[in-house]
């Protein structure tokens, strides 16, 4: 099993007004970059529509100078190192390497880091291509190394094998699936990466325990004080580690999984294996998409008249900042709420709906409930709308 499937998920934008328009009806610009491949990008000798120049698309990614050590990436993990010596975690000591995606390989004890991470300007072609940048600073690179620690301990330790973990996190022969319902806010889970992630395998419930309990200046005791089982796992890993971090660990196997300098796709042959597949709703919902809008525009009109946006516009603009938000707190995927973008733009377009530029915020928080409605319609009867 690898510990980390990889998330398809989508980083927001912080795009500004638009000015200089002399029209009345302003559209504003579409998102640049942030569609996936397959849905209106470039490929081969092409400019693509996202800006990323075809040297880098048609470049393999083993081609790239690609390193950890003596890159700001490697002072991050030095970073991290030390967090650990301090935690007096000194016997158990991940290998870390560049790979697709985040992970820890079953069984081992080495650490998978994004190749995106290792480069700025593979990192900004992820954010225009892949979707949202797990690792945007050094405190979020932080966050996910915390995490993919829990997967080493349990495995360098073979934690997992223990009656008492078992009986706190749940047995690691559960099944792992990319799909996973969660209970927002549920009290017997921490919160540490988006998505309710805890809630996905107990593998990651340890992980996100771990790595509440290993951040540096957290007090786990007084934020879980009232939530009796989060807090009980938290304690459960606080005797655990106490126990074994003078041991060696069983497991010191620092299998390679996926190594950059042995992928030999092109990045553009990377992204395209990323596909979104498209819903449909209800025409009906077409009058709730209305509701969205028409209420703001039919309250303007008052002597001069305002500038107004277009809907499928400003839905398009914010698409990555909004799915983004709706799988923090929700857990459905980003790319599957990313294609519910998709379509709602489109029917916004064809019904020729638009609002004024002034209420754009009001628009943009109506939206936001809209979407977390149909979200959770999603976590509790799989699908956006019930039947």
């Amino acid at each position: 099993m690898t510990a980390e499937p990889k998330r398809e998920t989508r980083p927001p934008l912080t795009p500004s007004d638009p000015q200089g328009q002399d029209s009345a009806q302003v559209e504003e610009p579409a998102s640049q970059g942030n569609k996936p491949a397959g849905q209106g990008e470039g490929s081969g000798g092409e400019a693509p529509s996202d800006g990323v120049p075809p040297e880098v698309l048609n470049r393999r990614i083993c081609d790239f100078d690609l390193r950890i050590e003596g890159r700001p990436l490697g002072r991050v993990v030095e970073r991290f190192q030390r967090e650990l010596a301090e935690r007096g975690l000194v016997r158990l000591r991940p290998a870390f390497y560049l790979s697709d995606e985040w992970g820890v390989a079953d069984g081992t004890v080495a650490i998978g880091m994004p190749f995106y991470l290792a480069d700025e300007q593979l990192r900004r072609v992820h954010q225009a291509k892949g979707g949202m940048v797990e690792g945007e600073d050094e405190e979020d690179i932080l966050r996910y190394l915390r995490h993919e620690m829990g997967h080493v301990v349990n495995y360098g330790y073979r934690l997992y094998e223990r009656d008492d973990w078992t009986a706190t996190f749940g047995p690691m022969s559960r099944p792992y699936t990319d799909q996973y319902h969660s209970v927002p806010f549920s009290p017997d889970f921490v919160r540490h990466l988006p998505g309710n992630y805890a809630q996905k395998h107990p593998d990651d419930d340890w992980a996100e325990t771990f790595a509440l309990w290993l951040t540096p200046g957290f007090d786990w005791r007084s934020h879980y004080g009232d939530a009796a089982v989060a807090l009980a796992k938290l304690d459960y890993c606080d005797r655990v580690m106490a126990e074994i971090r003078d041991r060696e660990p069983s497991v010191t196997l620092s299998v390679i999984d996926v190594e950059a300098c042995n992928m030999h796709k092109t990045v553009q042959e990377f992204y395209d294996e990323v596909e979104i597949q498209g819903v449909t709703l209800p025409l009906s919902l077409d009058g709730d998409l209305r509701g969205l809008f028409v209420p703001h525009a039919a309250a303007t009109g008052q002597g001069e008249a305002d500038r107004l946006g277009s809907a499928a516009a400003l839905i398009r603009l914010h698409e990555n900042e909004l799915s983004g938000s709706v799988y923090r707190w929700t857990a459905v995927d980003q790319g599957l709420v990313y294609a519910l973008l998709d379509h709602l733009a489109h029917r916004a377009e064809e019904l020729h709906l638009s609002y004024p530029l002034s209420q754009r915020e009001n628009v943009l928080i109506q939206l936001s409930g809209f979407l977390t409605t149909l979200a959770m319609n999603y976590v509790y009867k799989g699908g956006f709308i019930a039947k």
